[in-house]
């Protein structure tokens, strides 16, 4: 089952209650292998796009984060889908930033999926995962920025103490400021 339309259906609910103020989509490799995941068997690409509002005031205790929305729709039959929500910061002056986030991921991949060749499960262990995320960006204009980013998603070994492989997207995005 792929997961757009169900993304789709979560994005505009969360986003709903909040003003939308930018728009963001980008490319990444998937299931890049990094110290944070081991071989799940997928690859291919992800297309992700989403939206996040403007700075949350009510937040100010924690640095006025800005909420985020988004889908990530992989290019390989079988391959994990998922649809994340959470909080994200940008820090820095000028024309360079960082963007930490975290959030939960809702995603597609098989409940029990095993290697068969080594016969290690590569399943993710839970139906949602974490979602922590950091990108390094350039403001190209008022509106429009490009960033690099790094997106995870894993159970941290709390939702599933035996099972946590994760899976991470490496790729550039581009914000579109409404």
């Amino acid at each position: 089952m792929r997961l757009l339309p169900i993304a789709a259906c979560i994005a505009a609910g969360l986003a709903a209650p909040a003003q939308a103020e930018e728009v963001f989509g980008g490319i990444y490799a998937h299931g890049v292998d990094t110290p944070f995941t081991f071989d799940t068997g997928e690859g291919g690409l992800d297309v992700q796009i989403g939206v996040r509002s403007d700075r949350i005031q009510a937040l100010d205790f924690l640095g006025k984060p800005a909420a985020h929305v988004f889908g990530s729709l992989n290019s390989r039959e079988g391959g994990t889908d998922f649809v994340a929500a959470g909080l994200s910061w940008t820090i820095g002056a000028g024309p360079v930033y960082v963007r930490p986030g975290i959030g939960l991921a809702l995603h597609n991949a098989p409940e029990l999926r095993v290697d068969p060749e080594t016969r290690i499960r590569t399943d993710l262990g839970s139906r949602i995962l974490f979602e922590p995320e950091i990108a390094i960006g350039t403001n190209l204009s008022e509106r429009l920025s490009v960033e690099a980013s790094w997106v995870h998603i894993s159970n941290a070994r709390l939702l599933d103490r035996d099972q946590n492989p994760g899976i991470d997207m490496i790729g550039a995005r581009v914000n579109w400021r409404l």
